[in-house]
């Protein structure tokens, strides 16, 4: 038998930005593929809706108010939770800016919230992991929401280039330190997929144009396509793929 397991039965996930857009997409997919639920964002009632899908999946389902760039409220949400298989590194965002006008404060925003943040959640969940005593034997998997962004250059987006090439980085330097506890760590990196965050450039009929142009498949990634990479990675079928990118972009890269 050749076809390994999607089945996430006795999971524990946890999911950071699960109010909106990618979070709330992968929070759901991986309730529907049988995990269990952590799942963190900054507006309750982002966190009330989603929690009720999972619900829906019969599944059990934690939610957290909290800023990520907040490591004192993180580190207390990581530490009182009792199991940790699943991190789904999500929580991040972008402010256009030509290089040449990049604002400091835009700049350190960036960074704050798109590396020191990430790879603070990153830590604590897997000394969280590691803790577990059958952790070599069932494995973990940390997903870093990365992007096409994160392996090629744009236009107005020096800053957020450099956040993402780093996360890159950071991934191969984690996959290595974290293999001898069987943990597993990769990145997701969509093209522009329509969430809360893109919506808002792409009302610019001239910019999406150009993005579409760009994208060999001719269209924009659904939030589906991202959600089932990261169960696909999660899942015990990607249990020999660690220290790597899934490129979700219809062949942007591939140029």
């Amino acid at each position: 038998m050749f076809l390994k397991n999607y089945n996430l039965k006795n999971k524990t996930a946890i999911v950071s930005g699960a109010g909106k857009g990618l979070g709330r997409a992968c929070a759901i997919a991986l309730a529907e593929a049988g995990a269990n639920l952590i799942i963190i964002s900054r507006t309750k009632k982002d966190l009330d809706e989603v929690s009720r899908k999972i619900k829906k999946f019969k599944k059990k389902c934690k939610s957290y108010v909290c800023d990520v760039t907040n490591f004192k409220q993180i580190k207390e949400i990581i530490n009182k939770q009792s199991k940790i298989d699943i991190l789904i590194n999500n929580a991040g965002n972008n402010i256009p800016e030509h290089f040449t006008k990049v604002k400091t404060k835009d700049m350190q925003y960036l960074v704050k919230i798109n590396t020191m943040a990430t790879f603070n959640l990153a830590q604590l969940c897997a000394l969280k992991m590691i803790k577990f005593k059958n952790r070599k034997k069932i494995g973990g998997s940390i997903i870093n929401m990365s992007s096409q962004m994160g392996h090629v250059g744009g236009p107005i987006r020096s800053v957020y280039n450099m956040t993402k090439f780093g996360l890159e980085g950071l991934t191969k330097g984690m996959s290595i330190d974290l293999a001898k506890y069987n943990i597993r760590v990769n990145t997701v990196c969509p093209t522009f997929v329509v969430t809360p965050m893109t919506s808002k450039f792409l009302k610019s009929k001239k910019f999406k144009k150009e993005v579409l142009n760009n994208i060999p498949l001719g269209r924009f990634a659904e939030l589906s396509d991202v959600a089932t990479a990261a169960v696909f990675l999660a899942s015990d079928a990607a249990s020999m793929i660690t220290g790597t990118s899934l490129l979700v972009d219809g062949g942007w890269t591939a140029k």
